[in-house]
C-alpha cells in the first residue's frame, strides 16, 4: 500500500516540478526510505532529516528547546516547527514532518501510545497540522504513520 502511495505522490510532484523534503521523528526515516525506493525518486525527493531526539530536532531543524519543553516533541506545535525547519533547510516545494509515540512505552495519560502529530506545508503556504491516534504494535502504529502522512502529501498536491 505504501508503495502505491508514492508512486501517486511522485507523479504529482513531477507534474508539479515540485520537490519533497522530510523530517521524522517516530517513523525514523521509514518515509524517506519509501520515497527513495522508487527509481528515479531524485527528480522529486530531496532530502529527509531524521530528528529522533530534541536536540536534533533543534540542531537540524532550528525547533526552540523551549517550544519542545513547553509543549512536548509529540506535539501540533513542535511538528509545526520542525516543517518550517524543513523549508528553511531544503530547497524543498514541499514538507511534512512526523513526530509520535509508536510504543511500545512513552506514552501518557494526555499522548498514549500510538498518538502521532504531523505537519504538512508548501513553500509560501500556512501549516497543515494534525493530531491522530493509531493502535496496533510499535510497527503497525510506523507504518500507519508513513501512509497517513503520504496521504496529506497527496492530498495538499491535489
Amino acid at each position: 500500500m505504501i508503495n502505491k502511495k508514492v508512486e501517486k505522490l511522485a507523479k504529482l510532484l513531477i507534474q508539479r516540478n515540485g520537490v519533497l523534503a522530510s523530517a521524522e521523528s517516530c517513523t525514523g526515516g521509514w518515509l524517506a526510505k519509501s520515497c527513495t525506493d522508487l527509481a528515479g525518486s531524485s527528480a522529486w525527493f530531496d532530502r529527509g532529516f531524521v530528528t529522533y531526539t530534541n536536540n536534533a530536532k533543534n540542531e537540524m531543524l532550528g525547533v526552540d528547546m523551549a517550544l519542545i519543553d513547553a509543549h512536548g516533541a509529540v506535539s501540533e506545535e513542535t511538528v509545526g516547527a520542525m516543517v518550517d525547519g524543513v523549508l528553511e533547510q531544503s530547497p524543498a516545494d514541499i514538507a511534512v514532518a512526523i513526530s509520535g509515540i509508536a510504543g511500545p512505552s512513552g506514552g501518557s495519560a494526555t499522548k498514549p501510545v500510538g498518538t502521532v502529530c504531523f505537519g504538512w506545508k508548501m513553500r509560501g503556504g500556512d501549516s497543515l497540522l494534525k493530531t491522530v491516534h493509531f493502535d496496533g504494535g510499535r510497527e503497525v502504529v510506523r507504518a500507519q504513520a508513513v501512509e497517513y502522512a503520504l496521504d496529506g502529501l497527496i492530498e495538499l498536491l491535489k
